[in-house]
């Protein structure tokens, strides 16, 4: 509940501020795809959009770009948790077996001796 009215101090706040860049940078500004033609050279300028929305693209691409980045490099953890899960589950398996059979496994003098 805490971690809920939390993310709401944090979330409407943001909003608010967002909102108000919006509406402070709504001015046309001229995107243009092709970055090696002269302006002069172009039979159209470009594009025309507003300031905020060109911000907005920005930082959605980046932080989409940052999620696959985080994704690709948490990939040795996902690998061994899913290793560390096959293992728990074998264990439990093996266990299971173990608590099933009537009589305990005899212990030799070699379980006694470290390796």
């Amino acid at each position: 509940m805490i971690r809920r009215i939390v993310g709401w101090f944090v979330l409407v706040p943001l909003c608010a501020v967002l909102i108000v860049f919006a509406l402070a940078n709504r001015q046309l500004v001229v995107v243009n795809f092709n970055p090696f033609a002269p302006v002069e050279a172009l039979s159209s300028p470009g594009v025309g959009v507003p300031l905020f929305l060109v911000l907005f693209a920005v930082l959605l691409v980046g932080v989409l770009l940052g999620g696959v980045a985080t994704w690709f490099a948490q990939g040795a953890h996902r690998r061994d948790e899913r290793h560390f899960k096959r293992e728990t589950e074998r264990l439990h398996r093996e266990l299971e077996v173990a608590r099933r059979s009537p009589e305990p496994p005899a212990l030799g003098a070699e379980d006694f001796v470290p390796n």
